[in-house]
């Protein structure tokens, strides 16, 4: 007889107890398996930290193990997040919005095997036949070779014998599969019309007293006091290109090399991001990338270019819009590969589906947005056959139009109705209507985060007197009246990827808006011209480079007034007071913890016993600045501080990062513990000091909570008044609706865009509906 309650089927819940991972306060949760839960709560709440830091980390955590230790040493090594119990977890799917990594042989096309897809395609049934899959990969060079090998084992045992192999790649051979060659301004590296002596080498570093050019000038190939003009072609050769010889300079035996391949060496193969900041602009004025001109950019060598499907090859197919490529695919009827076409066509269906279709198959995934990796990484999990799955999003309509996110939200119900976990970090009302369950945690950041407020269903949480609740039907209104613009700045003839010649007349001294569909050219229009006007601060949301010692104190300059501020009081030195220098606790080195390192076992973090995870030497503790040392200033919360340090160049910053909504955030916190709105907001606050400039702001609304746009708006709002030229490219209705001013791109996606297909005030688009943005306004503000 079959049991009618097995007890397998007890486990219906994922159990959460004792939740105390960064911000969170002993959260006990139960969250119902195979529904969709929405996490709702202001930026800094606790969302992600239960979610991704907590669930999804130990998830992680436990499959690892189950790997034998070999292949767990190559993996990357995770800790047991601070919590009590955790039971009933399932394997859990990440799909965040960290950026895809900048590699520059990674495409849209081999991020997410369809490239692979296509090369077996064109392998199968490609004309001319060039070979198999490898022969349309710019990832593999063509190679061969032979030569003699000797037997080892056997009745030949000693014999020797001939062997020789081939491999065909499909890799342009001119620019190693990248696509660009790299060519070097002559210009820059010297004045041509002055000689070596009188300083013609504008390289950093390469002064004319200096031995740098003195193995040049006495090298005897040339004369240093002759023009670099007039050279001759032998002696222009050597300056240039030489390989490395010796010569005697002053008695002292010194290799000489040409100038380029020297500093290619010394500068140019080195990561640009380790330079100096004065090389680092040397090398963005001397270096310039070129399309390929053996492959024309495509990175395939002729070989693979020259076979075809129906006068098709596979280049042209990865530089189609993905809704073209989709229509292409169909047309083929080759009954040989129909399971490879149906799939590929499945695939790029998905795309298509989830808000990609504008999209091409070689675009290079690292100039993807977050909000487009998170989509392109739901791709291969769209067509999946598993089930009993947790998948975690971090807000996944990042990005997207309000036209687009009905899709997005079809996507979240079809993973859920396959028996899938689906967890989601979201703010937009849209995505939270969907939801089974919501958790709303708060009631505001940082410390005073932390704890459940709510769990249930949405018409519960409207009920209730939280503030996601209270907010989720708040609508921003149409302003009754909207500022003058105090001038323009025009761009003409734009035509940056998919623009069409675009003229536009970005009005100064007002907000405007730039919206349309994600793919419109909103970004190309804005990023790939107004830079290029004087006095533009560009806002966005990339990492912010820095080590694991890096904080908003460090980032902002704070530290340096605070620690100024210590030494003043106690009449000691500055460097006392940083736990990088003279301050640090001497057996952490200033980082408050010990790192061991266990092999393939998880790294282990242990709070340094001598300093107690402060970072500072215990001398260092005892000097104060009003009753409070040091490390109890750092561990203090921007609005702490701002109430603690009443006098002196922190003030104003700590303002700053009031106003932009990050009260919250301690001052010793690590960078890269920070959202990409956070650091959005971050850098906007070090910027807002300026007057009369030019602020782009790259979607300020991503992670904010419905409460926090409003605040934004006001934000906004201060920094036009106070003479400032605000420019968002936003898809929130809220912004939109505050607008002065609105450009609106589109009408669709890829080449269905690139055109302004409104210009005017927010009531006039309302009035108007003549467009996707029109529409989706009007309905927001109740028009």
């Amino acid at each position: 007889m079959v049991d009618e309650n097995p007890a397998a089927d007890a486990h219906d819940v994922i159990r959460v107890r004792g939740a105390r991972e960064n911000n969170l306060k002993n959260v006990d949760l139960d969250v119902p398996k195979r529904r969709l839960t929405v996490f709702t709560g202001v930026s800094g709440s606790g969302k992600s930290s239960l979610v991704f830091g907590t669930i999804a980390a130990e998830s992680q955590r436990l499959i690892n193990e189950t790997y034998p230790t070999f292949v767990q040493q190559f993996m990357g090594q995770l800790s047991r997040p601070d919590v009590d119990a955790l039971e009933n977890l399932s394997a859990t799917i990440r799909v965040d919005q960290e950026r895809m990594a900048a590699n520059a042989r990674s495409t849209v096309g081999t991020a997410t095997d369809v490239h692979a897809m296509l090369r077996v395609l064109f392998s199968r049934i490609g004309q001319p036949h060039v070979g198999s899959s490898q022969a349309f990969s710019f990832n593999v060079p063509s190679i061969s070779g032979a030569g003699a090998v000797v037997i080892k084992t056997g009745a030949r045992k000693g014999q020797k014998e001939r062997r020789s192999f081939e491999i065909t790649g499909g890799m342009c051979p001119d620019c190693e599969g990248l696509g660009q060659v790299s060519d070097i301004d002559l210009d820059q590296l010297f004045d041509k019309s002055l000689s070596l002596n009188a300083g013609a080498i504008s390289v950093p570093g390469y002064t004319a007293d200096g031995w740098m050019v003195r193995v040049f000038s006495e090298s005897g190939f040339f004369d240093g006091d002759k023009p670099i003009q007039d050279f001759t072609e032998q002696e222009r050769h050597d300056f240039l290109y030489k390989e490395q010889t010796k010569v005697r300079i002053a008695s002292t035996n010194m290799t000489y090399e040409g100038l380029v391949p020297k500093i290619t060496k010394s500068m140019l193969q080195k990561d640009r991001d380790a330079l100096q900041p004065h090389i680092r602009a040397f090398v963005d004025r001397a270096v310039t990338f070129v399309a390929c001109p053996a492959c024309a950019g495509t990175r395939l060598n002729e070989g693979a270019r020259s076979s075809r499907i129906a006068g098709v090859n596979i280049a042209d197919a990865a530089a189609m819009q993905i809704t073209d490529l989709a229509a292409w695919v169909r047309t083929i009827e080759d009954p040989s590969v129909a399971p490879l076409v149906q799939g590929l066509s499945q695939t790029l269906d998905a795309f298509v589906h989830i808000g990609l279709g504008y999209l091409s198959l070689d675009r290079a995934s690292g100039t993807l947005s977050g909000g487009e990796a998170q989509r392109t990484k739901m791709i291969r999990h769209l067509g999946s056959s598993l089930s009993d799955i947790t998948y975690v999003f971090d807000e996944p309509t990042a990005g997207l139009h309000p036209h687009d996110i009905q899709r997005m939200n079809e996507t979240l119900e079809q993973l859920r109705d396959k028996g899938n976990t689906v967890l989601v970090v979201e703010h937009k009302p849209e995505v939270i209507e969907i939801a089974d369950h919501v958790v709303d945690l708060g009631p505001r950041a940082g410390r005073d985060g932390g704890t459940v407020q709510y769990e249930g269903d949405v018409a519960g949480l409207r009920r209730s007197d939280t503030l996601t609740g209270r907010f989720l039907d708040h609508r921003a209104q149409l302003k009754p009246t909207v500022r003058s613009a105090a001038g323009a700045m025009p761009i003409r003839d734009a035509r940056q990827h998919n623009l069409r010649g675009v003229d536009v007349d970005v009005p100064r001294g007002v907000l405007t808006v730039v919206t349309g569909v994600a793919g419109s050219g909103k970004s190309s229009l804005i990023h790939g011209n107004l830079p290029a006007f004087d006095d533009v601060v560009v806002v966005d949301q990339s990492v912010i480079k820095g080590s694991r010692r890096s904080s908003p104190a460090t980032y902002t300059g704070i530290l340096d007034a605070v620690r100024s501020a210590f030494a003043k009081a106690n009449g000691v030195k500055p460097a006392l007071f940083s736990a990088n220098s003279e301050g640090a606790c001497v057996a952490c080195k200033g980082l408050g913890v010990i790192v061991t390192e266990l092999g393939f076992q998880s790294t282990v973090e242990t709070v340094c016993e001598l300093c107690g995870g402060t970072g500072f030497d215990d001398d260092v503790l005892e000097y104060t600045l009003n009753g409070r040392n040091i490390s109890e200033v750092l561990a203090m919360s921007v609005a702490e501080a701002a109430d603690f340090l009443t006098t002196g160049p922190a003030v104003a910053v700590l303002g700053r990062l009031k106003d932009v909504g990050l009260g919250y955030i301690t001052l010793g916190q690590s960078l890269n513990t920070l959202s990409g709105g956070e650091r959005q907001r971050l850098k906007l606050a070090i910027s807002m000091a300026k007057s009369g400039a030019v602020y782009v702001l790259d979607e300020p609304t991503t992670g904010l909570h419905l409460a926090d746009v409003d605040n934004l708006l006001d934000l906004l709002d201060r920094l036009v008044d106070a003479g400032n030229t605000v420019v968002v490219i936003e898809h929130h209705q809220a912004v939109m609706a505050h607008a002065d001013w609105i450009i609106d791109l589109g009408p669709g996606a890829g080449h269905d865009g690139g055109t302004v297909v409104f210009e005017g005030t927010p009531a006039d688009l309302v009035a108007a509906r003549s467009t996707l943005t029109g529409e989706h306004l009007a309905r927001y503000v109740g028009a």
